[in-house]
């Protein structure tokens, strides 16, 4: 009998290949076969994601493994508008398609955060920030967590609450690493409701970012729009 994790990998693994066979149908029933173009080469387009921390968001999106299109996950240990800053710098340097700047309110000022919001999408920068963290994101693969009443001190042990049954762990107090086991319990299949986990991260997100006006995100919490950034990703598997 094949084990828990076993079947959520198989069942991830038929929903990646659904995906990716409905955006092949969709491109082939939008070119005719007389308009359809000679084959051509494609560079795959760079995204950079310059991150917070230093361990958790980069190692969570080295995690996944995009067919058109590559990631340059960068933990600096910077924040809000020093992260923004070095994210313009970074651009500077390289040849990028997309870049994104991915950080939380934590205890910053409401001026440092708000103002580096502004600072990137003033430079054409996608913001997957979080209010009150990134394991907010995390979080909501498991639960709809509607509001501020949970510290983020406590996401760690409620992340393991979690994942430690189905094999996997976070050390939110040390390395903060997102692992491959972890991950792939992100990305398996939820046994209540039958749907991919980060569908229902992704839905929950959303809709409870979309019940703010956004004129001061640092009074928005919880939210998070790694939804945004995630869903971008999703589109190169």
């Amino acid at each position: 009998m094949k084990s828990k994790i076993e079947v959520q990998a198989e069942a991830k693994k038929i929903h990646i290949a659904q995906i990716k066979a409905s955006k092949v149908r969709r491109r082939l029933k939008s070119i005719s076969d007389l308009d359809r173009p000679a084959p051509t080469k494609i560079e795959k387009p760079t995204i950079l994601i310059v991150c917070e921390g230093k361990n958790t968001e980069p190692s969570y999106f080295k995690q996944f493994k995009l067919a058109t299109a590559t990631i340059k996950a960068v933990g600096n240990g910077k924040n809000t508008i020093s992260l923004v800053r070095q994210a313009i710098l970074l651009n500077k340097k390289g040849k990028y398609e997309r870049v994104w700047c991915v950080f939380d309110k934590d205890n910053f000022t409401a001026n440092n955060f708000n103002n580096a919001i502004n600072l990137a999408i003033a430079n054409n920068f996608g913001t997957a920030y979080s209010n009150q963290a990134f394991e907010y994101w995390l979080l909501l693969h498991f639960e709809d967590h509607q509001g501020g009443a949970m510290d983020r001190s406590e996401y760690g042990s409620t992340l393991n609450k979690y994942i430690n049954p189905l094999g996997a762990s976070y050390e939110y107090n040390t390395s903060k690493i997102v692992s491959g086991e972890f991950f792939e319990i992100l990305m398996s299949i939820e046994e209540k409701s039958k749907k991919p986990r980060i569908d229902l991260a992704l839905e929950r997100s959303e809709r409870i970012y979309n019940q703010w006006d956004h004129q001061k995100p640092s009074l928005e919490e919880s939210t998070t729009k790694v939804f945004e950034l995630v869903k971008e990703l999703l589109l190169y598997l």
